[in-house]
């Protein structure tokens, strides 16, 4: 992925894509029922990320609808991989420490992570 949103626009993309579009209105209600922002920060901000291409403006009605241009599992797993290659030098292994240390799994989260790594190895038998 080539450009990373930042923050912000990362909170602006999650209403997006929970969503599916909305107006600059409807973003900023979300947006400001959690923190202080004004509507003009998210309209600025939405024109911005248009401009990066983060978001589709839809103008052909009176209010104008945006939508994400990129998917949200593939805004993860870029901003992921970003993680891994700048703060663990690609360490797979210090990163996953690092997280379960960080915020502790339920035990159904473990299973499933169990079930990904069986996964991953049966997929890398096969390769």
């Amino acid at each position: 992925m080539e450009k990373q949103p930042t923050s912000s626009e990362l909170e602006i993309l999650n209403v997006l894509w929970e969503k599916e579009s909305a107006t600059v209105r409807e973003v900023f209600e979300v947006i400001s029922a959690s923190k202080s922002i004004t509507y003009t920060t998210v309209l600025k901000l939405m024109q911005i990320m248009t401009e990066k291409g983060l978001v589709e403006r839809d103008e052909q009605g009176k209010a104008h609808l945006y939508r994400a241009a990129i998917p949200q599992t593939e805004t993860q797993k870029g901003l992921v991989k970003d993680l891994l290659e700048k703060v663990f030098r690609g360490s797979a292994m210090q990163l996953v420490q690092h997280l379960l240390e960080a915020k502790k799994a339920s035990p159904e989260e473990m299973k499933e992570i169990r079930r990904m790594i069986e996964r991953a190895e049966k997929e890398a038998k096969n390769e």
